[in-house]
C-alpha cells in the first residue's frame, strides 16, 4: 500500500509528462489511498448508469473506472494512448470492454456510439482541446453526456503542478464554446470538480 505522499509524488511526476509513465505510475493509479479522495463508488452512484448504457472511459489507464463501469453498463470503451496500461485492462477479462489505442488528438471512438464519455484526471493532458471537443460530440449518441472530473487549480496533495491544471471555470467556458451546456456539477470530491455536459 502506497502512502498518500508516495502516491502524490508519483502522480505529480506523471502529470509533468505524457501519460503512460510505466509500472510505478500504474501502481499509483491503483493505490488504495486513491479511494479516500476519488470516491469511485459515490461517483458511480451519482452517474446513475443504466444497464443498456455504453461508456467511453477516456484516459482509462489501468482500468480504475473502466472495470467499475463494466459491472454496470452494457459496454465500455477503454481509451488510452498507453498500450501497456490497456493491456492490463484487457487481462482483467471483461467481455463487455473494448480497447481503443487513441491518438493524443483523437479518441478514435466510432460515430454515434456512446451514451457517456468520461474523463477522470485526464482533460488537462489534452492539447488543442477546442479541436478535440467536436470529435467527442460526433461520438455521442443523441442525448449523450460528457463527464469531467479533474483537479482544482490550486495546490493539492495530489495531482499535477498548478501550472498544468485547468480551472473549473475554464473547462465550463470551453465546453460552452464547443456547443455544450452544463447539466450538473457535484460538490463531492475534496480535490476535484465533477461536471456533466450535454450538447446544446
Amino acid at each position: 500500500m502506497l502512502p498518500l505522499a508516495a502516491w502524490a509524488a508519483l502522480d505529480a511526476q506523471h502529470r509533468r509528462h505524457p501519460p503512460g509513465g510505466g509500472q510505478g505510475h500504474r501502481r499509483a493509479w491503483e493505490s488504495p489511498e486513491r479511494e479516500q479522495w476519488q470516491k469511485p463508488e459515490e461517483v458511480l452512484r451519482l452517474l446513475k448508469i443504466k444497464p443498456e448504457e455504453v461508456i467511453a472511459d477516456i484516459g482509462a489507464g489501468t482500468g480504475y473506472f473502466t472495470r467499475r463501469f463494466a459491472r454496470q453498463a452494457a459496454k465500455v470503451y477503454a481509451v488510452d494512448v498507453d498500450e501497456g496500461s490497456l493491456q492490463q485492462i484487457a487481462a482483467q477479462g471483461f467481455d463487455n470492454v473494448e480497447i481503443i489505442v487513441a491518438a493524443p488528438d483523437d479518441p478514435k471512438l466510432p460515430p454515434s456510439s456512446v451514451d457517456t464519455i468520461f474523463f477522470s484526471n485526464v482533460l488537462h493532458h489534452i492539447d488543442q482541446r477546442p479541436a478535440y471537443y467536436p470529435k467527442l460530440a460526433r461520438a455521442l449518441k443523441p442525448g449523450g453526456r460528457i463527464v469531467i472530473i479533474d483537479f482544482h487549480k490550486r495546490e493539492l496533495p495530489v495531482g499535477p503542478p498548478v501550472s498544468m491544471k485547468l480551472a473549473e471555470e475554464e473547462v465550463i467556458a470551453e465546453f460552452e464554446a464547443a456547443g455544450f451546456v452544463r447539466e450538473a456539477s457535484y460538490d463531492l470530491l475534496p480535490y476535484q470538480y465533477f461536471l456533466v455536459f450535454r450538447p446544446r
